[in-house]
């Protein structure tokens, strides 16, 4: 339900779309949420939530450089990331308190600021060489900036590209983490490499890639519905 300022201002509220491997079951994990969150807690309380668990999770990531064990208490954060993340629009939505523009915009500035905390603790861990931690930056913006001119333009706004979301990319974090606690390095090519090295290229590799076929595909379609 839209606000009137919403509404007399023309914004149309872009359809979502989530079609991630995990989607079906989080959404109904987070209705079942929804419906027992407290009345006191609010959207804005969990945005929150969801912020300082992500740089949280990056000051982890930055300890683990003198101590390894604080890489479970990241699981822990991106954990609490998630909840506060993926529960907020879902509660609005419950409860009939939706402001679009709003909830749009502050949603996605913490989630940018949010990544720079994150690939800044990872670039300081050890773990991964800081040009990595840079290239997946840089192709999660790349990415998001997609996503939200699509949003914009055609009013259709992607939460996850294929078969992967933020959900799965969390879930891939935490795997990554627990593997760390084993084996930091893995031998390839004859070479020793770091693990977290290997997995962010390719992730960084995956996100240019998709925001290079996205914008293809758009740009495409734009052109033919408004051509001259």
């Amino acid at each position: 339900m839209a606000t009137n300022a919403a509404v007399s201002s023309g914004f149309r509220d872009a359809k979502r779309v989530q079609q991630a491997i995990t989607a079906p079951l989080e959404r109904k994990a987070l209705h079942w949420l929804a419906a027992r969150t407290p009345n006191w807690i609010g959207p804005d309380h969990l945005t929150v939530l969801g912020f300082a668990a992500q740089f949280l999770a990056g000051a982890c990531y930055a300890l683990a450089q003198w101590n390894r064990y604080a890489l479970l208490a990241a699981i822990f954060f991106i954990g609490v990331n998630w909840l506060g993340d993926s529960l907020d629009g879902t509660l609005a939505r419950y409860r009939g308190r939706l402001r679009p523009r709003y909830g749009f915009y502050v949603d996605h500035m913490v989630d940018t600021f949010g990544a720079i905390f994150l690939m800044s603790g990872l670039a300081a861990s050890g773990y991964l060489h800081w040009q990595v931690a840079a290239a997946m930056l840089v192709g999660f913006l790349a990415l998001s900036i997609e996503t939200y001119l699509a949003a914009y333009t055609l009013s259709d706004f992607r939460l996850s590209h294929g078969l992967f979301g933020p959900t799965e990319i969390r879930i891939l974090l935490v795997a990554g983490n627990l593997a760390l606690l084993f084996s930091p390095q893995v031998r390839l090519w004859g070479r020793q490499l770091l693990l977290f090295d290997i997995g962010g290229a390719i992730g960084a590799a995956g996100m240019l890639a998709m925001a290079v076929a996205a914008s293809i595909r758009h740009t495409t379609q734009l052109y033919n519905e408004e051509r001259l």
